[in-house]
């Protein structure tokens, strides 16, 4: 794994590299430059900080109070997953010495648990519960710039904008909505030396996928009787289940269904004859005749035509993958999807999309660097011999094994074909 403080050798005393960053830290403030042994990620957040007016020697402002904190911890989603978040990190917050925190969407401190005395050393910055640590409010630290980026963030040390808050290292995670797809806010850990590992980040962005699991386990989806829903992804045909039945389509009614149900206001005959049938000698009579046999299965009322269009609005797993990828929810969208859609399609429409929709997911994972995330696509029957997919997690996660496997994709590649 590259070492993350990139102006010092890998064996470089830990004072040192204190040194080294509190002096560049210095520079940054009076002359308004970031000097080469900043990390990237350190560096734009000291830029924002900067233009936001933080002040390297100011503190927290604690803006929830006695009844305020109470209602924002009783109302905020993340209360759920408390008792997650006390199982999983409590203990080794505990036992390090260190502390569990949990902070919303603007970067206000709902919860601060952990060791009695790094607790009462952590009051001496304002590290409490209600405090606001976003970005903007003190600069460069783990649960506020977690937030502000969306991503998993580990500040060390002298990469803190404020001064009194050097002496500490600290690794955050945001969580998103397992539905929507929105920002939550962060869990973090936050302590002393012990914590300057990288696996300390691996540890918290664990947690935090956890969470999101459980969220997405507590928090109900859409009820069928509200609608019919259409399952597609994962299967060559797919399941309807409306008003209590739960339908197996054939494969040309599941591909029809599926590009209905990604355009409500409808295709014309002649749409859909391209979307579907790579043969253009297919006539209109035999689409029609194959609508006619989907609006027996549906039952009365569903499907209309001129334009051919659905009348209730119909919810699909396709659907769901695709608002999380728009929002950012990475975690979730891979755990929406069971593999791609209607594999064994041949309609044009069909594959475009499926295309489409593994590239898009594709593309966040390796954006995301997640390596736990990257090693369940490689490890799925869709993602075995994705090359980009195994470069990213070799890089992630440097193991003999990731090194093996990638070579021999990439020896595969290079050979000549016959």
């Amino acid at each position: 794994m590259t070492d993350p403080w990139v102006a010092l050798e890998p064996g470089a005393d830990p004072a040192e590299r204190v040194r080294v960053l509190h002096r560049a830290h210095d520079a940054f403030t009076e002359a308004g430059t970031v000097p080469r042994p900043v990390r990237g990620v350190v560096a734009e957040s000291w830029r924002r900080s900067a233009r936001a007016g933080v002040h390297p020697d100011g503190t927290a402002d604690i803006e929830l109070t006695d009844s305020d904190l109470g209602a924002c911890r009783a109302e905020h989603p993340l209360a759920h997953v408390m008792p997650l978040f006390r199982e999983l990190l409590g203990t080794f917050a505990s036992d390090g010495r260190h502390l569990l925190a949990v902070c919303d969407a603007r970067g206000r401190l709902l919860w601060v648990e952990g060791h009695t005395s790094t607790l009462r050393q952590a009051r001496r910055m304002n590290f409490v519960p209600g405090a606001r640590w976003s970005e903007s409010a003190v600069g460069t630290n783990a649960p506020g710039t977690a937030v502000a980026v969306g991503r998993p963030v580990q500040v060390f040390a002298a990469e803190h904008f404020v001064r009194r808050v050097q002496p500490w290292t600290c690794a955050a995670a945001p969580v998103h909505d397992p539905r929507t797809g929105r920002l939550l806010g962060a869990v973090d850990i936050t302590g002393g030396d012990g914590l300057a590992h990288p696996h300390s980040l691996g540890f918290v962005q664990a947690v935090a996928r956890a969470a999101e699991y459980r969220l997405a386990l507590l928090t109900p989806g859409r009820q069928t009787a509200d609608g019919p829903e259409l399952a597609a992804l994962g299967r060559d045909r797919a399941v309807l289940t409306t008003e209590g039945r739960r339908i197996r389509l054939s494969r040309r009614h599941s591909e029809i269904l599926v590009l209905l149900a990604g355009r409500p206001d409808g295709l014309t005959g002649d749409e859909l004859l391209c979307a579907l049938y790579e043969d253009e000698s297919v006539t209109p009579v035999t689409l029609r005749a194959e609508l006619a046999r989907l609006r027996q299965v549906l039952g009365p009322g569903l499907l209309a035509s001129r334009p051919y269009r659905l009348t209730a609005s119909l919810e699909s797993d396709v659907a769901v993958v695709e608002r999380r990828l728009a929002a950012g929810a990475v975690t979730t969208a891979l755990a929406a999807y069971p593999g791609p859609l209607l594999p064994a399609s041949r309609a044009p429409a069909v594959v475009r999309l499926r295309r489409r929709l593994a590239d898009g997911l594709r593309a966040a994972l390796i954006a995301r660097s997640d390596p736990d995330l990257l090693a369940d696509w490689v490890h799925a029957p869709w993602g075995e011999e994705d090359v980009e997919a195994w470069r990213a997690l070799a890089a992630a996660r440097p193991t003999a094994m990731n090194r093996v496997r990638l070579a021999t994709l990439e020896s595969e590649l290079r050979a000549p074909d016959g």
